[in-house]
């Protein structure tokens, strides 16, 4: 198979910017609402997540096995937006993971959705601990 890349970049404006960014915060902003809820709407029922610690480590799973810690975590998150990129029904946004807590609860993701029936739904998480994240780690 011949993969073919573009001579330039295409990425172009994200006509569902607002709605898809709204979602992406429901997971953010749930963190420090303590609401399992408000990830269920962000994230599609069968949603995985890919990621890797400060030592490299892999770790993958079902977001939905994930929610009711990520729900008891007291911390508070900033979504820092890093970029945002939308394809028709598919969009990809780049978040800075930046905890209250310091920077061992930072990380830096990238969420893939998916619009099924209309409505915008996280599909996959991926996610690098902040110090493995190179320019988009949080500024100290």
């Amino acid at each position: 198979m011949d993969l073919e890349a573009a001579s330039e970049n295409r990425i172009g404006r994200a006509p569902d910017r607002d709605e898809i960014l709204r979602v992406v915060r429901l997971y953010t902003d749930g963190f420090g609402a303590r609401n399992p809820a408000m990830f269920q709407e962000a994230f599609h029922p069968s949603a995985r997540i890919s990621y890797t610690t400060p030592d490299g480590q892999l770790h993958e799973g079902l977001i939905a096995d994930d929610i009711g810690g990520w729900a008891n975590w007291d911390v508070h998150v900033t979504g820092r937006i890093l970029a945002v990129f939308q394809a028709g029904d598919v969009a990809t946004v780049a978040v800075g993971f930046d905890a209250d807590t310091g920077p061992a609860d930072c990380w830096v993701d990238t969420h893939s959705l998916l619009r099924v029936d209309g409505t915008w739904k996280i599909m996959n998480k991926t996610a690098t601990h902040a110090t493995r994240a190179d320019w988009a780690a949080p500024s100290t």
